[in-house]
């Protein structure tokens, strides 16, 4: 496997994260009230504190991208 090949593993990567993170906060924004019900009576959790779960989820979604996808696509641009 070739750094070329690499590097465009994870641009690509980095393209699907970021548009299924954009995609999640995009619905949870305008469909904000049924996916709260829906996800509370699925996971048991308290509809009040379903927002802060959210936050949390992209949050860790987006930390993970980075460091998983976009740094490593940074670091094999700057090598090449």
């Amino acid at each position: 496997m070739t750094i070329d090949t690499l590097r465009e593993f994870f641009g690509w990567c980095a393209i699907i994260n970021m548009g299924l993170l954009t995609l999640s906060s995009v619905l949870l924004i305008i469909m904000r009230d049924k996916v709260s019900r829906l996800h509370a009576r699925m996971f048991n959790i308290d509809e009040k504190n379903i927002n802060k779960e959210y936050f949390h989820y992209l949050g860790q979604y987006k930390v993970a991208t980075l460091v998983f996808s976009i740094a490593p696509y940074i670091a094999l641009r700057i090598m090449n």
